[in-house]
């Protein structure tokens, strides 16, 4: 398997792209560089496949009263966000009815030993004990199916979905050696650029849809909680020596300043801490006001989106009419060649 890092840059002939993403939570900083910029670029050169993956968030959110609202926001903010409807299909997994047959398909070529060893699976159910569903269990199996249903090329996921993307390489060599080739080999793509992985803002771990969020940067925040949660973010007292090594949590926030703010202002803070004169006060404010400045914009076309609910169902009735298109040739192939064509 190729890491994603080793892929090429320039996903060329107009590849097959797909991705999906939760509608649990809010979108936060760390959605936004981590995948939401790539999707952006991809849909400039690539059929791409962007999908609002509603059908996954019923394994551990089986209470849809909230669903519509998030699925909504999810869209909005995503195209508050640059991706257009336009140049990509845009849309909801559940309007493709083809993703259940061949989820039901796979799921033939799925074994229990080596769904329970997934380390998600294993993570959710010391997160819901009261809920291990066989939705759970099989979550990896209806990734795949959104994958292989288009055929996708290239799939833009983080290090800790690439386990599911192996997964899925092997149920469509699977399939392929069984019945006949129909799908490729999904690979993972990033532009030939390391990871980014956006810190927690209390040193611990990475931004999260759903955990501790005074520790995440939400593209829905208002000015006054940027600031508030970037003024809570873990310091210390500072280095007392000049050229100190950053503690990781210092780390952290410097990594946050290169994100948004200019060069030039990220080379002078690195300068007072070599220097070992740096204030973190100072430096906690100027990454707030480029923090705001960053989002702002982002928050504010977002709910003028959300506010026209026309214009999402719009959205929403347009990606799901490409994404039928690609489904229904796959599937007419799927039939094919395992003989479930009788007339």
């Amino acid at each position: 398997m190729k890491d994603s890092q080793e892929l090429s840059g320039n996903v060329t002939g107009n590849k097959i792209v797909m991705s999906g993403i939760r509608p649990t939570g809010f979108l936060h900083l760390g959605n936004y560089f981590g995948a939401i910029r790539n999707y952006i670029r991809m849909q400039e050169s690539n059929e791409c496949y962007f999908m609002v993956a509603d059908l996954h968030s019923l394994t551990t959110h089986p209470d849809t009263k909230s669903l519509k609202s998030n699925v909504h926001r999810v869209l909005a903010e995503n195209i508050a966000c640059g991706l257009d409807p336009d140049k990509a299909a845009f849309f909801c997994q559940s309007q493709v009815y083809e993703t259940a047959e061949l989820y039901l398909y796979l799921n033939m070529l799925a074994y229990k030993g080596e769904l329970e060893k997934t380390v998600t699976f294993k993570d959710k159910v010391r997160q819901h004990p009261e809920n291990v569903n066989a939705g759970l269990l099989t979550y990896p199996v209806l990734q795949a199916a959104d994958i292989l249903l288009h055929r996708a090329s290239f799939v833009p996921v983080g290090k800790d979905q690439e386990q599911h993307l192996e997964m899925a390489r092997n149920f469509a060599n699977r399939f392929n050696h069984r019945y006949g080739d129909v799908f490729p080999e999904p690979q993972a793509f990033n532009f030939n650029e390391t990871l980014v992985k956006v810190p927690s803002l209390d040193g611990t771990g990475k931004m999260s849809k759903s955990e501790n969020a005074m520790a995440t940067l939400y593209l829905a925040d208002d000015d006054d909680m940027i600031r508030k949660k970037l003024m809570k973010a873990k310091t210390d007292s500072g280095p007392t020596e000049k050229n100190s090594v950053k503690p990781d949590y210092i780390e952290n926030i410097f990594l946050l300043m290169g994100l948004v703010s200019a060069p030039d202002t990220v080379a002078s803070y690195e300068a007072d801490f070599n220097n070992a004169s740096i204030r973190y006060g100072d430096l906690k404010k100027q990454l707030a006001e480029d923090m705001i400045r960053f989002i702002s914009p982002i928050r504010q076309k977002a709910a003028d989106i959300l506010s026209n609910e026309k214009y999402l169902a719009e959205v929403m009735e347009k990606g799901a009419q490409k994404a039928r298109v690609s489904a229904q040739k796959t599937m007419k192939l799927v039939r094919e060649v395992m003989g479930l064509n009788y007339y």
